[in-house]
């Protein structure tokens, strides 16, 4: 759900985009493919999943308008494998070196994305933003406010 709002909230047009999702995990991967390809508003995207058994990745990446990359591999994603002009969000929590980085080679990348998602700081405050928005949407339910 941070994701999908991160995208309405930055203006990105999901409606017919080619949304190339890397990683298949329950926490990412899946929801956010069920999320971007159902009807309705921030949503109706053509959407793959790639995984580590996908071939040629780098050809599925450099078709998408919306990049997401949840795969727990540091900085896998390179300048090469991105469409100028796409939109990059980089979901992956990596440790390197006692430092966190993401999925996404942030640097070579950002140079080439149309809009980038920084690692960390970038899709986790959405995350708990909603969240939090979750917690009283259901506190409202509970006491028969909503």
């Amino acid at each position: 759900a941070g994701i999908v709002e991160l995208l309405a909230r930055s203006n990105v047009e999901t409606g017919g985009a080619e949304v190339v999702i890397l990683g298949r995990g329950n926490i990412v991967g899946k929801p956010m493919a069920a999320m971007l390809c159902q009807k309705g508003k921030n949503a109706n995207a053509t959407v793959t999943i790639c995984h580590s058994a996908t071939r040629d990745i780098k050809s599925h990446c450099l078709r998408a308008d919306i990049l997401i990359a949840a795969m727990g591999v540091p900085e896998f994603v390179k300048a090469e494998m991105v469409k100028p002009g796409a939109v990059v969000i980089d979901v992956g929590v990596n440790r390197v070196d006692g430092k966190i980085v993401g999925d996404v080679d942030f640097a070579a990348v950002s140079k080439i994305a149309g809009k980038i998602t920084p690692n960390p700081g970038g899709v986790g405050p959405m995350t708990i933003a909603m969240l939090m928005q979750n917690t009283v949407r259901a506190t409202e339910i509970s006491a028969g406010l909503a």
